[in-house]
């Protein structure tokens, strides 16, 4: 099959120049949604008579709104996937992906309620195709086996969150302080720059994202003639399991952008040095967090590895759920102070992100290249797009969880969610072996292809 591991690649810092390319376009395709997401809900509940004025919803009307929105962004990754796999294949589906997102995030721009659900509209179909082509061809880049990869997908991870860190405090700022459509609009010329650079570094991606199911090539023809075998099937069924996971992470994560934002808003004491911080930017937390512990929390997993200590992708995942679950005590230690005092502490917010974030590089990251190492070939971007619908349905959970806190209680809400998840992770712990076992060993024979550079600086790297 013509594929990455026929040609020989350009190299920067031990890793395909490739990747560069394309985490600067996940960088900025984050930039877009990570803005518009940090003022959407703000958005919706601001008042209609207020200075900056909003469409006046309620916040249970406002997060249903969030979760329907956040769920169909990912669950149409799934067409997405489909079409890269069978018409387009990955590479043109990013870049019309691409187009789409800057005409969706543009149209936003305008003040009109036309405009608002046409621009919703257009970022959902944009996102469905970029999100999980992109992923695919980050695995496309390295060779099976190849120790780098995971690597490669921590690089690629930091690279979104590098987006969505500038993005909080940027579009989170001119939204608030000077328009939300002016927010919106920024956020659309953020895509537009990803999408310049990624038609600009094509030369790099010349032999990924290419393969199609409809190939003329004959080897790429009976790849996909063929049945699953036996192990490509246990291996399938190890990731919807796993897929169970991230429909709770995402559930309990997610409520970062709705009820966790709207409780920076009411309910946080934001006044610091006698400036009052906007409550969006709260949202640059998790991904100020994961740029300085994404190489930290690599070696520490790499470590383990080298001295024999389980460190399985699923290992990986159970953990990275316990920790963010425990993250949500803080929440309900502030939701205790405001209901006490009227007002929560800023650092119960700024603790929770930072549990949330060490959780998430245990799990999200770790998830991409686990669905490139089980996944079979002729399937490869239609279940990078499945893991993208399962966070969409994740999304959708956080919506109806946050609004339950209308009739709950902030308090109740958050416990709950951190009691499941810890819960739920302990459970699919006690299961872990036998999980594995269907893998086939898909993880055991990782290591270093072609001698991987090993001087200067690698970022997440522990080879010696």
């Amino acid at each position: 099959m013509a594929n990455s591991t026929t040609i020989k690649q350009k190299e920067l810092f031990g890793h395909p120049v490739g990747l560069y390319v394309l985490f600067f376009t996940e960088m900025w395709e984050r930039f877009s949604y990570y803005g518009m997401r940090a003022i959407l809900v703000l958005y919706l509940v601001a008042e209609t008579q207020s200075q900056n004025a909003g469409l006046g919803w309620s916040n249970g009307e406002a997060l249903s709104l969030y979760g329907t929105y956040t769920m169909l962004v990912y669950v149409m990754s799934i067409p997405g996937g489909w079409i890269a796999d069978k018409f387009l294949g990955q590479k043109k589906s990013v870049l019309y992906g691409g187009i789409l997102l800057v005409l969706g995030h543009s149209i936003l721009a305008i003040e009109e309620m036309w405009a608002f659900y046409s621009g919703l509209g257009l970022i959902i179909a944009g996102v469905g195709m970029l999100k999980p082509n992109i992923s695919t061809m980050v695995g496309g880049l390295y060779k099976q086996g190849d120790i780098r990869r995971d690597k490669g997908f921590t690089i690629f991870y930091i690279g979104i969150n590098v987006g969505a860190f500038l993005s909080s405090l940027i579009v989170g700022y001119v939204g608030e302080v000077h328009g939300w459509h002016y927010g919106f609009g920024l956020a659309g010329i953020g895509m537009a720059l990803g999408l310049i650079q990624y038609v600009i570094g094509q030369k790099h991606l010349a032999h990924v994202g290419n393969f199609l199911g409809t190939s003329d090539n004959q080897e790429d023809k009976e790849a996909m003639d063929k049945p699953l075998t036996k192990i490509e099937k246990d291996r399938v069924i190890v990731l919807f399991i796993s897929f169970l996971l991230v429909i709770v992470f995402w559930g309990a994560f997610e409520q970062a952008g709705g009820l966790m934002n709207i409780y920076a808003m009411e309910n946080t004491n934001r006044m610091l040095m006698g400036w009052e911080v906007p409550a969006s930017w709260f949202q640059s937390l998790n991904a100020m967090f994961i740029i300085f512990l994404g190489t930290s929390v690599a070696l520490f997993w790499a470590n383990r590895k080298l001295k024999g200590k389980v460190s399985t992708s699923l290992f990986k995942m159970i953990v990275g759920l316990i920790i963010m679950g425990t993250g949500f005590f803080f929440m309900s230690a502030a939701s205790s102070q405001f209901e006490s005092t009227g007002a929560s502490a800023m650092y119960w917010l700024v603790l929770a992100y930072l549990f949330h974030t060490v959780g998430e590089l245990c799990i999200s990251p770790v998830a991409l290249s686990y669905i490139t190492k089980l996944a079979p070939v002729k399937y490869a971007s239609l279940m990078m797009g499945v893991y993208f619908a399962m966070t969409g349905f994740g999304n959708k959970l956080a919506g109806l969880l946050g609004e339950s806190a209308e009739g709950l209680g902030e308090f109740t809400v958050f416990t709950g969610i951190a009691v499941f998840c810890v819960a739920f992770g302990v459970l699919v712990l006690l299961f872990r072996n036998k999980l594995e076992k269907l893998t086939h060993g898909a993880e055991d024979n990782e290591r270093n292809v072609e001698d991987e550079l090993t001087e200067g600086f690698e970022l997440a790297d522990i080879e010696n």
